[in-house]
């Protein structure tokens, strides 16, 4: 997931990732808030989640919250451990090394690292943060859940084009897995072509944001061909 975030091969700037519960964890939380992004993940059994006191001393406060309540979040942990999550965040961004590699070096040992421990106790505090603005602000579960579909939208035409409905690789060799999906692109060109061409009929036409959300694989379904010719066309 960070290793997509970070080294995506487009110019586009990404802010905030979208994902289902299996994507999300509070290493994760952690490192997407060290790297400047938003994880923002839709909750599956919301209802099991738990909050992190942000202070100790504070055993009454907020009782109607009582049963899904935590202790306290460890901020000396952070605050000794800060350098050491900012060096490896770094190293990420940079790509002289990967999320795999540092999270093998972290448990390694039966003893957790103390950066480690200080990465998931980070991890909490936002995950908490994050758990309090979803349950409280409805837009942002919607917003979430847009997000989703386009992924989803993706996913459901590159399967619908990819090898007639196979989506899959019938093969281990490099150069046929590359030569596949620089086919696949061109198979998703050619579904934008036809609504970026309408918008070019008229030199005086400034495209609007809702012109683009028919010009994306992602909405293939609203393309001018019909699901049948398509379907012929991938056999």
């Amino acid at each position: 997931m960070l290793e997509g975030l970070l080294r995506h091969g487009t110019e586009m700037e990404v802010e905030k990732n979208y994902v289902d519960t299996g994507g999300q964890s509070e290493v994760g939380f952690a490192f997407c808030h060290l790297l400047g992004f938003h994880l923002l993940p839709r909750l599956k059994g919301i209802h099991r989640q738990k909050l992190y006191r942000p202070s100790a001393g504070q055993a009454d406060a907020y009782p109607h919250l009582q049963t899904i309540l935590e202790r306290p979040i460890r901020w000396d942990l952070i605050r000794q451990q800060y350098d050491q999550m900012i060096k490896y965040a770094t190293a990420l961004r940079l790509g002289t090394a990967d999320a795999e590699t540092i999270l093998k070096r972290f448990t390694r040992s039966k003893f957790q690292h103390p950066t480690y421990r200080a990465i998931v106790e980070l991890g909490k505090a936002i995950k908490t943060v994050f758990l309090c603005q979803y349950l409280h602000e409805e837009a942002l579960r919607h917003e979430i859940n847009d997000g989703l579909q386009v992924v989803e939208n993706w996913n459901s035409a590159n399967d619908f084009i990819f090898f007639g409905k196979g989506g899959e690789m019938a093969t281990n060799r490099f150069e046929d897995q590359e030569l596949a999906m620089l086919s696949l692109h061109l198979l998703q060109i050619s579904l934008v072509y036809p609504t970026l061409s309408r918008c070019r009929t008229r030199k005086d036409h400034i495209p609007s944001p809702e012109h683009f959300v028919d010009s994306t694989p992602c909405s293939w379904e609203g393309c001018q061909w019909n699901r049948s010719a398509l379907n012929a066309w991938t056999i």
